[in-house]
């Protein structure tokens, strides 16, 4: 059985991408120091998040996603050294699915984890993340207190992070809940990849890093354009089809890397994030948990910079985003309809061939008439 075991469970949008890459980028050196990361990626580790939830859809992923957590288990268990488990979907399973996760690995000491920054910066890149997923839903009505639970993502139950920990606290002791926060402005990106590896006891000197992943953000211009686009698009439910196209090919592919600037939600939506950050920082240092940081770095800071608003994007702006974009687009299909036509005229030459040898081969093993006997 694995000595400890450290549950990563979150929050969302807190450099949950960019640790996992690191970890899975450096999986046999991480062997080579003691540390599993089990499983074959990080999809094991997302549908073990939903069976821990009892997500009602975990079967829309795929005939392996019900068992990704009993394999896991599984494999930690026969484990000597650390083992880490890491998904931010984790963060909203309900103290009982908590306590039963942190029960299944048989004889470690479980640790929890949980990133974490200032609420008005999560909220905001929470709800683009959310667009790129395909939402429809206008800035200052995220999150959405009534569908929070376990079985949703995105809402308060993964990104309120005094909730978070008083879920997860109950499955284990205090001083085994980790609260690291997210570096301050200008500090080294590497600061919460130090901090994590110096927690799990991993020497990150021989680690590569250059691999690192960075879920990069949309402009406020597009990330209007895609919440609009969204609401025109039909036959895009399963998550592979949102995850494929909305979010890779389009966000990603065409929108981020046009840039633009930052937003921010209202200013009423502001201090209602402001308010909710005070008490998180309140629970959080009256709680016994170890942090790893500053605990002032969960409260927004008192000065936010000047930012638009998603509502003030002009039709005319979002006229020539969406130019740009289907122009670009409409270079992709005659690249790819070239490409398949040059596919198909392939195949059909390889089958013509094939057809002709068979063709030859058949009438080689026919006698003529006239030399039969």
């Amino acid at each position: 059985m694995a000595n400890r075991v450290f549950l990563h469970v979150g929050l969302p949008k807190t450099g949950t991408t960019y640790l996992q890459t690191l970890m899975w980028h450096n999986h046999e050196e991480l062997v080579r120091q003691g540390v599993l990361l089990p499983g074959e990626s990080n999809r094991q580790h997302l549908w073990a998040s939903g069976v821990v939830r009892d997500d009602p859809k975990i079967d829309r992923r795929g005939p392996e996603a019900r068992h990704a957590w009993s394999r896991l288990v599984e494999e930690v268990n026969a484990w000597a050294g650390t083992a880490v488990i890491s998904h931010e979907f984790f963060a909203s399973a309900s103290a009982d699915q908590a306590q039963r996760a942190a029960a299944a690995l048989t004889g470690a000491e479980v640790h929890v984890v949980v990133t974490a920054r200032e609420t008005v910066s999560l909220v905001t890149t929470a709800w683009q993340e959310l667009v790129k997923n395909g939402s429809t839903l206008p800035i200052d009505r995220f999150p959405q207190l009534e569908r929070s639970g376990p079985h949703v993502d995105w809402t308060w139950a993964a990104l309120d992070l005094a909730d978070v920990l008083g879920r997860w606290g109950s499955a284990v002791p205090h001083d085994r809940v980790h609260v690291l926060t997210l570096p301050k402005p200008g500090e080294p990106r590497e600061t919460l990849w130090l901090r994590f590896a110096a927690l799990v006891g991993i020497d990150p000197a021989p680690c590569r890093t250059e691999a690192s992943a960075r879920n990069e953000s949309l402009g406020v211009v597009e990330a209007e354009l895609l919440r609009r686009v969204n609401a025109q698009l039909e036959g895009f439910s399963s998550a592979q089809d949102r995850g494929n196209w909305i979010r890779g090919y389009l966000a990603h592919g065409k929108l981020v890397p046009r840039g633009g600037d930052k937003f921010w939600p209202s200013d009423e939506q502001v201090a209602e994030l402001r308010n909710r950050g005070q008490r998180i920082a309140d629970a959080v240092a009256a709680g016994g948990y170890d942090v790893i940081g500053d605990v002032a770095d969960l409260q927004p800071p008192r000065e936010l910079p000047d930012r638009r608003h998603p509502d003030d994007v002009a039709d005319a702006e979002l006229v020539s985003a969406a130019v740009e974009v289907l122009a670009a687009m409409m270079t992709d299909v005659r690249r790819l309809t070239r490409q398949n036509r040059s596919l198909k005229d392939r195949l059909d030459r390889r089958v013509s061939r094939r057809a002709a040898a068979r063709l030859r081969r058949s009438l080689g093993r026919v006698r003529p008439v006239w030399s039969r006997s």
